[in-house]
């Protein structure tokens, strides 16, 4: 037998708020709840690079296959970005949803403490953020088509 191929597990995003960011994900997007998880320090505190205690725990949101890892720090207040993250910055730089209706989207996302960026609406995509201002393109369905084709 050949090798495995590597799996996606999950991207981790630290928010300032649990049960605002789940809100927001959920009713703006759709994702759903699936799990909740509380690290014991001496697994999470060397594996994250963090010194304890943490007091942090982290909630698993899925939309489709993609599973979403919410981190919340209780103890600490996160540290904030240096700057607004950009595109042409190293490293993950946004999300990227495709949903039905990209205005309607746009209204729940402010509804939920999110913005939107007027600047970057082309009509097939614009950029939001969330309330802790994580970029996220929203894309129109039909971009969603071939993704799903791959598998």
């Amino acid at each position: 037998m050949g090798e495995q191929a590597a799996v996606l597990n999950h991207t981790g995003l630290c928010v300032s708020d649990g049960e605002r960011s789940v809100r927001f994900y959920t009713e703006v997007f759709g994702f759903r709840y699936w799990r909740e998880f509380e690290p014991p320090d001496e697994l999470a505190a060397p594996l994250l690079g963090l010194e304890p205690p943490l007091d942090h725990y982290n909630v698993y949101l899925r939309l489709g296959g993609f599973v979403l890892e919410l981190l919340v720090f209780g103890g600490t207040v996160p540290h904030p970005p240096a700057s607004r993250r950009v595109m042409n910055e190293l490293g993950l730089t946004h999300l990227s949803i495709s949903v039905p209706d990209i205005p309607a989207t746009c209204e729940k996302v402010v509804e939920f403490g999110g913005s939107v960026d007027a600047a970057t609406d082309i009509g097939l995509a614009v950029m939001v953020r969330d309330p802790d201002g994580q970029l996220i393109e929203l894309l129109t369905m039909e971009y969603a088509q071939p993704v799903a084709a791959i598998e």
